[in-house]
């Protein structure tokens, strides 16, 4: 047997190959995308990329699946070139040309939001909008459609949470109605149990609050043997176990709601962990793009091909890109088909950015590019 140096030594001749082959491939490429040019041919032929794919499968023998990645991966990597190539994506150029810079707003700017005063949606919206008076609406549709009939010029929305997950109810809506994300924060969130005056820690037999609240405060909960029951909102929760009046009923709310209502807090940082934070979104029917944005946002279907979702990933490694977020969500009437909904780090004032942008907004079905937009801590 041979020992590694000598096994290194063989392993680097072949590579030496490898990287001039790989480029003399790629320069091929680059000449069929100068001929789909001329004779405006579609980049992708996908019947023609499964063809190479199928006789990867058998000519790579015991490594068949693997020169079924390896080869996949030089396609998507001849398809990009191509793409640039040939100038596609027009339209994405143009929709991010015409996008404003910074988000215009006044004291009089209509701002939608789900709940009640107090709720954490509410604080997060005044931490955005400081010198704006809310629209509180019924439900995140209700946010949603406040948008679509003009009543409201942004909406505020929670879309994840560090302990809890996805708000899979707002990413639906986002991938339903396809508006703009124009802003993000990362919101510390601290609850407190909390009840009537008149009420004490001992008395508390029952907990209302939002689902996702409860989530994040599942621990102590389940450790006191409390019944949890779900409201619409943290606020309405307080609200409403303000006015009850019952002293073994208590709500999972923050300091804003205690405060809001008048009860009494029972026990603080009542949250799982110290480090609770929950990401909120700005939505619009405008776009605005600033000139510090770091993060994107897509969403699109696959095609019915083995492996494309690996495939589409690896265009973003490709160029160095971080995927900070996927969330898959049925496609309504379609029975195991997905949307993907994509965060990533980046702005598209890099010509790499713009360039996969372009090419992924030719190539793949039901594309929406959401948004370049910053995202702070609150």
């Amino acid at each position: 047997m041979r020992n590694l140096e000598e096994i290194r030594l063989e392993i680097n001749e072949i590579d030496e190959k490898l990287i001039k082959l790989f480029t003399q491939r790629m320069e091929c490429a680059k000449e069929v995308g100068m001929y789909k040019k001329e004779n405006n041919i579609p980049i992708l032929n996908a019947d023609r990329e499964q063809e190479i794919l199928d006789e990867m499968l058998v000519k790579g023998g015991e490594f068949g699946y693997a020169s079924q990645l390896l080869y996949s991966n030089i396609m998507e990597l001849s398809r990009a070139l191509q793409h640039n190539i040939v100038g596609s994506g027009k339209e994405m150029k143009k929709l991010i040309e015409n996008a404003g810079k910074d988000i215009p707003y006044t004291k009089d700017t209509r701002v939608a939001v789900q709940g009640i005063a107090g709720a954490n949606n509410h604080e997060a919206t005044l931490k955005i909008f400081p010198d704006c008076e809310p629209q509180f609406c019924k439900s995140f549709m209700d946010v949603f459609a406040s948008i679509e009939n003009g009543d409201a010029d942004y909406g505020v929305l929670p879309v994840e949470n560090s302990s809890a997950g996805s708000v899979s109810d707002v990413y639906d809506l986002i991938l339903k109605h396809r508006f703009y994300i124009v802003k993000s924060i990362d919101m510390e969130i601290h609850y407190c149990l909390a009840s009537i005056p008149q009420a004490s820690l001992e008395d508390i037999e029952e907990v209302w609050s939002h689902p996702q609240a409860l989530a994040q405060c599942s621990n102590k909960i389940t450790e006191n043997n409390y019944k949890a029951l779900p409201s619409a909102n943290t606020a309405v929760a307080a609200r409403d176990v303000a006015k009850s009046k019952r002293i073994d009923l208590a709500t999972v709310c923050n300091r804003s709601a205690v405060e809001e209502y008048g009860l009494k807090i029972l026990e603080e940082h009542y949250e799982n962990r110290s480090d609770n934070t929950t990401r909120f979104i700005v939505i619009s029917k405008r776009l605005y793009i600033p000139e510090n944005a770091d993060k994107i946002s897509l969403c699109f279907a696959l095609p019915h091909i083995t492996g494309s979702l690996y495939s589409v990933l690896c265009r973003f490694n490709s160029i160095g890109l971080n995927l900070t977020k996927i969330e898959s969500r049925p496609i309504a009437n379609k029975p195991f088909e997905y949307l993907f909904y994509l965060d990533f780090t980046g702005n598209v004032g890099s010509e790499n950015v713009m360039n996969l942008l372009c090419a992924l907004s030719t190539e793949l079905p039901e594309f929406s590019f959401l948004g370049n937009y910053s995202e702070k801590k609150a």
